[in-house]
């Protein structure tokens, strides 16, 4: 309905109650009627449907399939290993998943706020889940909103309406009647759920509660909508078929060959689909989940909470990082930087009288209050005001002592057409009114000026040298204000407003800023490093922004929201490469920017704290709500900044890097190990061999070897250079060929020298070639631990005790009755010496090459 169009009488009637409030009653019947005032979830948090989530990949799809072959040719050993691998994966992924939901529902719980509203003419404060339509909220500073309501009366209200229309700069808002056909953003006579009182107080007639408010409608509409499918999940998705039609490929090879060569077909039809078994990469779930698991609890430690597994990795190879400025780059606290007092624009408060009057003048003409039990106090209202408290505390000065000293007579407050605020006090027995506000409106109020102990007349030189110095602290990106103050005649209680706002002394300017957090050069630097470009968006003006962007070392051009409107996509593709900075932008602009940026191929995240954010948050390939922002935002999210830090979100790159690398390690070392398998029974078909394994066999040493030294991979330290390259764009195999095809060669070679030198002994020759395989791949597993020297890298005890467990089961195989049922006969310590030898030779082979050559 058209409330902003109605009178506040005729709002109250259509409502059904009164300036009084409701009555309990009528609220409890209305409570039952319309129910909470609460955001319900479109998608609630369904444990069932999170676990089903976890077998939603064509990789784990082809692992089923292997087991039930494995059951078809009664090989229940790998049946059980393949399908335990599985259920663990999901266990794994189901849990941190869950784990992250319900701690972010925990935190929705904690953060409930309570709400003041009018029962039956007397204000009482309600948890905000019982406001009703007809409940008469009655809001101060620093009050959250939660319903949306038609103002009846307001003074001096300074809405702050980010979180729902992305504007940055807070909206005076007026109880007046406005015409039917205008925008949200213009209706100044409603207030929003989800928005916060920055000054003034008002009384508001509640007009929609929950999912029927502006900002439930739009948490209604991005949660239908689907969020971007992972890259990670694309790309395991693309592996898992091409092993898929390999392994089918596997099995007609080897099968045709065998028949071709007059093998028994029931041997070689076991052999190929034992092959085919082992080229799947059954460990491959484990390790991806370990390896991500392990990353998030990293991440968490640096306070990002990952609510969806594949986002640690795909953090890891992000290229665009689109960070909002306001309390992700800047500390969200506004400081008095410079102030010009004496002629002079300086840093430092130097003790004197005019820069003392100054900063008494910040806190006597000041709305902003102190709250506390004087143990443990805070400010609350306009950060403005908050932040000239804090400059004036630094010097020595107090609001509470110095108010005290001047109790208040009279105020006449800010408005946007004024531009200034007044507040006249009393001191002994003198009437003095304190004035500040936009230095090129207080300037032509002012007849005189204080500088160095004198006070002189103001001309209209004078003037304008003042407007060239305020332009000058301006042009830093400092929000400046300007002071001045004078002696009022007359009886205090006729005193006029423009008696107290005319003919007054300039005292000086106050430049401010909100800061840049200490850590966050440091971090745009590391990513600079690291082939991650950063580009800040903000709604503030661009002068602000670029003062920002330089002390943090960001490079490039800023583009305004209005020059962003002009331009088509095809220019902002252009342009985007160059720009650091989009100023004054709205979640439209952030949003297309997310577009143009994927549209480029490029990995993208975002972050975002209002509602209209949540869109380019599910639209980025890693959404990334901060901790103070709206739940909504967080709902679209995939990961949550709990310190709302930009520079946590860099650490959290390095730990998605190295989930993203462990993996890789895995897969390099995995079909390593496999293709030697492949490769030994193929050869030995052709030179009419008798098979080198049999199927058992073969399933013992995929068991033994994708086990333990494989999942430890998954614990490796981050490389030295994990954020000093560029992002990786390349699939789990690029970059890792050369590695494969040199390994499993050399693996192949050995196989079959130790095979045919014992050929005459045929149950000793097939003990020989899979003893062979496991040592080999016992030392496979440290070359492909690291990239670098791995005499020169820290050692990883997982993978030494994975190995160890490896060995350990291979040798109760061997030098126990069990080897009879794999076929397997007694080694003898020369044996292991040719067999550790060869193995050996090899693996200082790889570290040379690996070492000399960046191709494996």
């Amino acid at each position: 309905m058209n409330w902003h169009a109605k009178k506040e009488a005729q709002v109250l009637e259509e409502l059904k109650t009164s300036e009084k409030g409701l009555s309990e009653k009528e609220a409890a019947e209305r409570l039952e009627k319309y129910g909470k005032n609460e955001l319900k979830r479109v998608k609630r948090l369904i444990a069932l449907k999170i676990f089903a989530r976890q077998f939603a990949s064509f990789l784990i799809l082809i692992l089923i399939i292997a087991a039930v072959i494995s059951a078809f040719i009664e090989s229940w050993l790998d049946f059980g290993v393949i399908m335990g691998i599985v259920f663990l994966n999901s266990m794994f992924g189901f849990f941190q998943e869950y784990k992250a939901e319900r701690a972010i529902e925990n935190l929705k719980e904690m953060l409930v706020p309570m709400t003041k509203v009018l029962r039956e003419g007397k204000i009482v404060e309600i948890d905000s889940r019982n406001v009703v339509p007809g409940d008469i909220l009655a809001l101060t500073e620093g009050d959250k909103i939660m319903a949306d309501a038609r103002l009846i009366s307001c003074e001096n209200l300074l809405v702050n309406e980010a979180a729902l229309t992305g504007e940055s700069i807070p909206e005076s808002k007026f109880a007046r009647v406005m015409g039917i056909e205008i925008s949200l953003g213009d209706r100044k006579n409603m207030i929003y759920q989800g928005t916060e009182v920055v000054r003034g107080k008002c009384r508001a007639v509640v007009t929609e509660t929950n999912m029927k408010t502006e900002f439930g409608k739009i948490a209604e509409l991005v949660q239908k909508i689907e969020p971007e499918k992972n890259p990670l999940r694309q790309r395991l998705d693309s592996f898992a078929r091409i092993i898929g039609v390999i392994a089918i490929a596997l099995i007609g090879i080897i099968t045709f060959i065998g028949f071709s060569l007059g093998f028994d077909k029931f041997q070689i039809f076991l052999t190929a689909i034992s092959l085919a078994v082992s080229a799947i990469p059954e460990g491959l779930p484990a390790v991806i989940t370990i390896c991500l698991a392990l990353a998030t609890q990293r991440m968490l430690k640096v306070n990002s909470l990952i609510r969806k597994l594949p986002a640690a990795e795909t953090l890891g190879r992000a290229t665009f990082i689109c960070a909002d400025k306001t309390g992700t780059i800047t500390e969200e606290k506004m400081q008095v930087m410079k102030i010009f007092v004496n002629d002079k624009i300086t840093e430092s408060f130097v003790k004197n009288r005019e820069t003392e009057l100054l900063l008494k003048i910040g806190i006597l003409c000041n709305s902003a209050r102190i709250e506390g039990n004087g143990i443990e106090e805070y400010l609350v209202g306009d950060p403005t005001e908050k932040a000239l408290i804090l400059a004036a505390k630094k010097y020595g000065l107090h609001k509470k002592e110095e108010t005290e000293k001047q109790p208040k007579i009279k105020e006449f407050v800010f408005s946007s057409e004024r531009k200034m605020m007044t507040i006249v006090r009393k001191k002994d027995n003198e009437i003095i009114s304190y004035v500040k506000g936009a230095p090129e409106v207080i300037i032509q109020r002012c007849q005189e000026e204080l500088s160095k102990g004198k006070i002189k007349k103001l001309d209209k030189k004078r003037r304008q040298e003042l407007l060239m110095r305020y332009e000058e602290m301006a042009s830093s990106g400092l929000r400046v204000l300007a002071f001045a103050y004078k002696k009022v005649h007359g009886f205090h209680r006729h005193i006029k407003q423009e008696d107290a706002e005319n003919d007054l002394i300039f005292v000086g300017f106050q430049g401010m800023i909100d800061p840049p957090r200490p850590e966050v050069k440091g971090a745009v630097k590391e990513c600079e490093h690291a082939g991650i470009r950063v580009i800040m968006i903000t709604g503030d003006s661009a002068l602000t922004a670029k003062a920002v962007g330089q002390e943090i070392g960001l490079k490039g051009k800023i583009i305004v929201s209005q020059q962003l409107a002009k331009m088509s996509d095809s220019e902002l593709e252009k342009k985007i490469y160059e720009t650091a900075i989009f100023a004054r932008a709205s979640p439209h602009d952030k949003l297309r920017i997310v577009n143009i940026l994927k549209k480029k191929g490029e990995i993208v995240a975002v972050t975002g704290d209002g509602v209209n954010d949540a869109l380019a948050l599910k639209k980025a390939d890693i959404g990334i709500a901060v901790g103070r922002g709206t739940d909504v935002a967080k709902d679209a999210s995939d990961i949550v900044l709990v310190d709302n830090n930009f520079a946590s979100i860099v650490k959290a790159v390095g730990e998605g890097r190295r989930a993203y690398d462990n993996i890789r390690k895995f897969v390099k070392y995995m079909l390593s190990a496999n293709f030697d398998e492949i490769l030994l029974i193929m050869v030995a078909l052709f030179l009419s061999f008798p098979l080198p394994l049999l199927p058992l066999q073969i399933l013992w040493l995929n068991l033994i070897t994708d086990s333990f030294p494989a999942l430890a991979i998954s614990t490796e330290e981050a490389e030295s250079d994990v954020m000093k390259r560029k992002p990786s764009k390349v699939g789990i195999l690029k970059g890792g060929v050369g590695f494969i095809i040199l390994a499993g060669f050399l693996a192949f070679l050995v196989c079959l020298i130790a095979f045919y030198f014992y050929m005459q002994d045929l149950d000793k020759a097939r003990t020989m070639a899979l003893t062979t395989s496991v040592i080999f791949e016992m030392f496979l597993v440290f070359n492909a631990r690291t990239t670098k020297n791995v005499f020169k890298s820290r050692q990883n005890k997982w993978i030494i005790y994975g190995v160890a467990i490896s060995i350990i089961l291979h040798l109760l195989l061997i030098y126990t009755p069990l080897r009879v049922l794999f076929s397997l006969a007694y080694l003898g310590i020369l044996d292991w010496l040719l067999m550790i030898g060869m193995c050996f030779a090899c693996f200082l082979l790889m570290e040379f090459i690996k070492i000399k050559s960046s191709k494996i």
